[in-house]
């Protein structure tokens, strides 16, 4: 159906909806929103929402909760900016969208994923929302930490900040290729004065898994980073166990970081 006929199979108060909508540039438009603004009873309202959809003019994100599509964006409809879906799903903002959706964000890969990562406490799925890929892990509070909050089209979105990116780069390598290239790029950042060192050290300190904190620490070692400036991280894995990253004892202890070395560097 092409633009012309859609407008001629609408009814007034659907034509009333598009214009509106459109005029407003509106992008996200809730059910109670066209029930207030539109004077609808729930019934007609969703007669009204069956057809548009039909018409690809509304898409759902969640039951309730619907894209707006413009008619002068054809038959594939408009997109969506991805950041904007998160907040719906966690209006408590016990989330943030972080792993590969922000190591394009800050620049440390020019490859452009295709899964939303979205870490929170409270869900674990996957699902397709508007053609677009979205994760949800689900991580203990513990996690929850190193956060900044930006502005999409007015709406308050929560991200990882650089640093705690970093961080997560370490722990999830798996998008830019694995440890090697991960900490190639942690050394550039901090080498070329990218990022916040106080910030990055506080925050790997922080993070509870063990095995990522001397990951980082054997990194930041071959970094400008002092001695001094590491202490933190130091301490936080000295009375610990002795590791090896791969499946072998054999090599050179690294006693400060409590570490079979050359395993790590294979």
């Amino acid at each position: 159906m092409n633009q012309k006929n859609t407008y001629q199979s609408l009814g007034p108060i659907e034509t009333n909806i598009i214009s509106r909508l459109t005029y407003e540039k509106r992008n996200i438009i809730r059910a109670k929103e066209l029930d207030q603004l539109f004077n609808l009873s729930p019934e007609d309202r969703k007669q009204i929402v069956f057809r548009l959809k039909k018409k690809n003019i509304l898409l759902t994100i969640k039951p309730g909760i619907y894209v707006f599509s413009p008619l002068e964006a054809g038959l594939q409809g408009t997109g969506v900016n991805e950041f904007l879906i998160p907040p719906i799903f966690f209006p408590k903002k016990n989330y943030y969208i972080g792993y590969s959706t922000m190591y394009s964000y800050y620049g440390f890969t020019e490859q452009l994923f295709q899964t939303v990562y979205v870490l929170n406490t409270s869900k674990y799925m996957g699902k397709i929302i508007c053609g677009l890929s979205y994760k949800f892990i689900k991580i203990p509070e513990n996690c929850f930490y190193g956060l900044e909050k930006i502005k999409v089209k007015d709406e308050e979105v929560n991200i990882s900040s650089k640093e705690r990116t970093l961080i997560d780069l370490i722990y999830f390598n798996k998008p830019v290729g694995g440890r090697k290239r991960a900490s190639e790029i942690l050394k550039k950042f901090v080498n070329n004065d990218k990022c916040d060192i106080v910030k990055l050290v506080e925050y790997a300190t922080r993070f509870p898994i063990i095995k990522t904190r001397k990951q980082i620490g054997l990194i930041l070692d071959e970094t400008k980073i002092t001695k001094k400036a590491l202490i933190p991280l130091v301490k936080s894995i000295e009375k610990t166990s002795i590791i090896s990253f791969e499946n072998t004892r054999r090599g050179t202890l690294n006693k400060k970081w409590r570490v079979i070395i050359n395993a790590a560097q294979e």
